[in-house]
C-alpha cells in the first residue's frame, strides 16, 4: 500500500502541477496515533512546487490519490499533514496474505556475506556482566543480518596469550598446591579466575612494601619480582618453553570447559574459533613487511610503530622493543586471516566503546597496507553495562560473573512466577524450564532494548515484571495467545468479514511494518529495533485481548479471524524473539 500511495503522488504532481517528483523522493511515515489515518504525507517541503496553502495542497493531494486506489477509504488534513485512512477490506486482505505466507520477511537481492566477532574472552577469568551484553549483542545481530538474507559467519577470537594470562599461570604454579577444577568442585574458568585475582593482590602486596621501603612508585613497578616473573614468562611463551606451554595448554583448557556451560546456557553459539595464540604470529609477519615496505618505522630501541598523525592520530606501537606483540599486532593478522578463510564483504566487531580509537586505527593500518577488505571493518561499538552499585573491576574481584548473574535471574524469576500464581499444572521439572526462561528472557530483553550505543544499569529485580516494558511481559502475552489457540478446533477465516474493530486494525497495521522494522533492524545492526517492535506487538495485542472477546464473539466468523490475529501475534513473537535468542513458554 505504501509504494502504490507513494506512486499515486508521484503521478498527482506530474497531473496537478505539472512537475516531475521521482516515486524515490516520496516520503511517507505512519500517521500520528492522534489522528486517523493509517499513513501521512507530509506536503510542506512541496509548496514551492504547488504554490498553494498546505491545506489545499493536501486536499488537492488527497483527491488525487482517493480516486487512484480502492484502498484508500478516506483521508483527513491537518494543516500540511495529509492523512490516508486505509480501507478496512485491504487490512482484511493483508492480515489473510500475511497469515499464511510461509516466510515474514521476504529479503532484498541486496544481501552480503558478513562476519561478526563477538563475545573474545580472555582466559585468564570467567564471563561477567559486561561480556554477556557483548555475547546477547553479537548473537542478536547474526539472528538479525541471517533472517533479512545475509550469509553470516559467527566467530569467536579467543584472547589466549598474554601478559594477563600469565599473571594466572604464575599464581597458579606458586600458590595452587595442585589444585584442579576436579579436586576442588569449582568450574574451570572461576577457578583460573581465582588466580588473577590472587596475582592482583600480591602485586599490589609487593608495590605496598616497596614505596614503604623508601622506593617511588615509579621504581617499585620496575622491581616488582612479581611482574617480571610475568613478563619473563611471557617472553618465554613466545619462545615455546615447553613447560610453560604446558601450564598454559593445561589452563586454558580448564578455561575453555567452563566457557562451553556458559555459552550454552546463554544461548549463543559460533561457527569458527580464532586463538591469539594462532594469530599474533601472522600479525608480527605483516609489521615486519610493513616495516620494509617504509609503512611503519623502527625506533632506536628497535621497536616497531606506524605514524597516523596525518590521519589526526599519533603514533601507534605494533611491536615492542623485545620483538613481543600487542593486541593490534594480533588484531592485524586475524583481520588478514579472517578474510583469507571467508572472503566476507563486511567484518563487523562486537567490542565495546573504549576500543573506538583501536579499531579506528586498526582500518587505517589495513588501508596502509593495501588490504582489499579494509573497508568492509566496521566496529559495533556499544556502551558500557553497570550495575547500580557501579563499575565492574576484574581485577580487584569485584565483578558479577557470568554464571552467577543467571543464577540469580533464574531465582528471581522463580520467586516473582511464584508471587503470581503462574505455575499452576506445571510439573517440577516444567516449572524449572519456566523459571530458566523467565530468567535469561529478562536477562536479554533488557539488555537489547536500549540502544547498543547507550551505556545501561542493570538491575535484575527491574528485568522481571509482568507488566510494562520487559521479556516477562512479552512471555506471557505469547503463553497467552497460545492459550486461546490450544482453546479453539476450528478453521480460520479471514475474508468472510467487512469492519473491523480499531484494536484489530491497529494490530494489523503493526503487522505491516514487519518487513521494514527487520530492513531497519539489519541496516543498523540493532536488536533495540527488534526489542522495541516486540513489545509494541505485545501492548497492541492485549488492547485488542481487552477490548474484543475472542473466543466467545458473536459470529462464528468473527471467532475465527480473531484467532487467527491471535496465531499471527503469536508467530510474530517468536519469530522476533529468536531474533533475540528470547524462548517463548507455551504456557504460564
Amino acid at each position: 500500500m505504501i509504494q502504490e500511495i507513494k506512486s499515486a503522488i508521484s503521478k498527482a504532481f506530474a497531473e496537478l502541477y505539472d512537475h516531475n517528483l521521482p516515486v524515490k523522493d516520496v516520503k511517507i511515515e505512519l500517521t500520528n496515533p492522534s489522528f486517523k489515518g493509517s499513513f501521512t504525507f507530509v506536503v510542506f517541503p512541496f509548496l514551492r512546487i504547488t504554490r498553494q496553502k498546505p491545506e489545499d495542497s493536501a486536499k488537492g493531494i488527497g483527491d488525487y490519490v482517493q480516486k487512484e486506489i480502492n484502498g484508500v477509504a478516506d483521508y483527513n488534513v491537518v494543516k500540511g499533514f495529509l492523512n490516508f485512512e486505509i480501507a478496512d477490506s485491504y487490512w482484511i486482505q493483508f492480515a489473510s496474505e500475511f497469515a499464511q505466507s510461509e516466510h515474514l520477511y521476504v529479503p532484498s537481492d541486496d544481501t552480503r556475506k558478513v562476519m561478526v566477532e563477538y563475545s573474545s574472552p580472555n582466559t585468564n577469568k570467567p564471563l561477567h556482566l559486561g561480556h554477556v551484553r557483548n555475547n546477547l549483542l553479537g548473537y542478536s545481530i547474526c539472528q538479525i543480518l541471517e533472517y533479512a538474507g545475509n550469509d553470516v559467519v559467527k566467530v569467536n577470537l579467543i584472547n589466549d596469550r598474554g601478559i594477563h594470562i600469565c599473571k594466572s599461570m604464575l599464581a597458579y604454579e606458586r600458590l595452587a598446591e595442585g589444585e584442579t577444577p576436579e579436586s576442588s568442585g569449582v568450574k574451570g574458568d572461576h577457578l583460573v579466575g581465582k588466580y588473577y585475582v590472587l596475582f592482583d593482590k600480591k602485586h599490589k602486596e609487593e608495590l605496598a612494601q616497596l614505596v614503604q621501603s623508601g622506593k617511588s612508585q615509579e621504581e617499585a613497578e620496575k622491581a616488582s619480582e612479581w611482574m617480571n616473573a610475568a613478563r619473563e614468562m611471557l617472553t618465554k611463551w613466545e619462545a615455546n618453553d615447553p613447560e610453560i606451554r604446558a601450564v598454559w595448554g593445561r589452563m586454558n583448557q580448564w578455561v575453555y570447559n567452563g566457557f562451553d556451560v556458559t555459552y550454552e546456557r546463554m544461548g549463543v553459539s559460533f561457527d569458527k574459533f580464532y586463538k591469539e595464540s594462532d594469530t599474533y604470529l601472522l600479525g608480527k609477519e605483516m609489521v615486519l613487511i610493513g616495516l620494509s615496505d617504509g609503512i611503519f618505522f623502527k625506533k632506536e630501541d628497535g621497536s616497531i610503530w606506524v605514524d597516523l598523525t596525518d590521519e589526526g592520530l599519533d603514533q601507534k606501537l605494533l611491536l615492542r622493543a623485545d620483538g613481543t606483540s600487542v593486541y593490534m599486532t594480533q588484531d592485524i593478522g586475524t583481520a588478514d586471516l579472517k578474510y583469507s578463510d571467508y572472503k566476507m564483504d563486511q567484518s563487523v566487531y562486537v567490542v565495546g566503546n573504549e576500543q573506538d580509537y583501536h579499531f579506528n586505527v586498526l582500518k587505517l593500518i589495513l588501508k596502509k597496507l593495501g588490504k582489499p577488505y579494509a573497508d568492509g571493518v566496521h566496529h559495533m561499538s556499544y556502551g558500557m553495562v553497570e550495575l547500580p552499585s557501579g563499575k565492574l573491576k576484574t581485577r580487584e574481584g569485584k565483578v558479577v560473573d557470568a554464571d552467577d548473574l543467571m543464577d540469580e535471574m533464574h531465582e528471581t524469576a522463580k520467586q516473582r512466577t511464584v508471587e503470581q500464581g503462574k505455575i499452576e499444572g506445571l510439573s517440577d521439572l516444567e516449572q524449572n524450564q519456566l523459571f530458566e526462561m523467565l530468567g535469561l528472557g529478562a536477562l536479554r530483553y533488557f539488555l537489547l532494548k536500549v540502544d547498543p550505543a547507550k551505556r545501561i544499569v542493570f538491575n535484575p529485580e527491574d528485568s522481571i515484571d509482568f507488566q510494562g516494558d520487559t521479556g516477562t511481559f512479552i512471555q506471557y502475552t505469547h503463553a497467552r495467545c497460545r492459550s486461546i489457540e490450544r482453546a479453539y478446533d476450528g478453521d480460520i477465516v479471514y475474508e468472510s468479514l467487512s469492519n473491523l474493530d480499531p484494536t484489530e486494525q491497529n494490530l494489523i497495521e503493526h503487522f505491516y511494518q514487519f518487513q521494514s522494522m527487520i530492513t531497519e533492524a539489519a541496516r543498523n545492526m540493532s536488536p533495540a529495533v527488534v526489542a522495541s517492535y516486540l513489545y509494541e506487538t505485545a501492548k497492541r495485542f492485549n488492547s485488542f485481548y481487552n477490548q474484543c472477546s475472542i473466543l466467545k464473539a458473536e459470529s462464528t466468523d468473527l471467532v475465527s479471524f480473531r484467532v487467527g490475529l491471535t496465531q499471527m501475534t503469536s508467530r510474530v513473537l517468536r519469530e522476533c524473539g529468536n531474533l533475540l535468542g528470547m524462548e517463548m513458554p507455551e504456557r504460564m
